[in-house]
């Protein structure tokens, strides 16, 4: 494993735990799902995200994880994405959801 990789592990880990657990706690992140349409998702959401940040981690260790873990992350901001896409969020709003994806993609695609 090179820096990089570790580094991008780390960094997605760490702000999917933080995302997660904010989406638990905050009604103002909350309201975002509101906004969707998505209130009933908000705390599953919040729960596979804060699963998926602690596996990248777990996953430095044990390669299967961080493959599960990376890859259903990338899913879960493909989606994501979509529904900023559907609701025509610009694409300041957008970006985030596009480009925490391609980061998963990417680390579960180079995973070996």
């Amino acid at each position: 494993m090179n820096a990089l990789y570790i580094l991008l592990v780390l960094f997605s880990g760490v702000s999917f735990i933080i995302y997660g657990c904010l989406l638990l706690v905050s009604s103002q992140m909350r309201n975002e799902f509101k906004r969707f349409g998505l209130e009933k998702f908000a705390t599953l959401t919040g729960i596979l995200e804060l699963l998926g940040g602690l596996g990248m981690l777990v996953g430095l260790k044990f390669s299967f994880i961080l493959l599960i873990s990376s890859g259903g992350l990338a899913l879960l901001m493909l989606l994501g994405f979509g529904v900023r896409l559907k609701i025509k969020d610009g694409f300041w709003l957008t970006l985030p959801s596009l480009f925490f994806m391609v980061l998963n993609l990417y680390v579960f695609l180079i995973t070996k």
